[in-house]
């Protein structure tokens, strides 16, 4: 089935792979995003921060097509690089969606891939965290004005 699209939203290289919102959130999902809901792009790094222990930052770059992001942890830091070719709202999806690994997968994809967890769980519980997050915003179309609030315009 494809992915509900947006009025306003432009056609780009990832048309095809936007996920369709799913039909109910898990509990654990909605407990896990309620602190996310709503917050902008300064308040979640805060949080992350506090939550992780890291010091933690967000590029949006150029990436490959089909990558949405890429989170890398070195020592004490860490940085979630965001694929600009995105629209705004999956920005903010690939945000929440890195996040999550961060918070919950903290020993590596290296580590999952050998462990009986498969990775398609692995990003699968990312991504339904993402939509927890987002949720409020998606079903309220709040996410337009994002290119006027918020710093998420590249």
């Amino acid at each position: 089935m494809p992915p509900e699209s947006r009025e306003g939203e432009s056609s780009d290289l990832f048309e095809d792979t936007y996920p369709s919102p799913p039909d109910a959130l898990p509990d654990w999902a909605v407990s896990e995003a309620a602190d996310w809901r709503r917050l902008d792009e300064f308040d979640i790094l805060a949080k992350a921060e506090e939550r992780t222990g890291l010091s933690l930052d967000v590029k949006r770059v150029s990436l490959p097509a089909g990558v949405w992001g890429v989170h890398l942890v070195r020592g004490e830091r860490g940085r979630i690089f965001i694929n600009t070719a995105l629209p705004l709202l999956w920005r903010r999806f690939a945000l929440f969606h890195e996040l999550y690994h961060l918070l919950y997968h903290t020993k590596g994809a290296r580590f999952w891939q050998r462990s009986f967890v498969s990775m398609e769980s692995f990003e699968n519980r990312a991504d339904t965290f993402a939509w927890a997050a987002l949720w409020p915003e998606w079903e309220e179309n709040q996410y337009r004005d994002w290119a006027e609030a918020e710093p998420w315009r590249c």
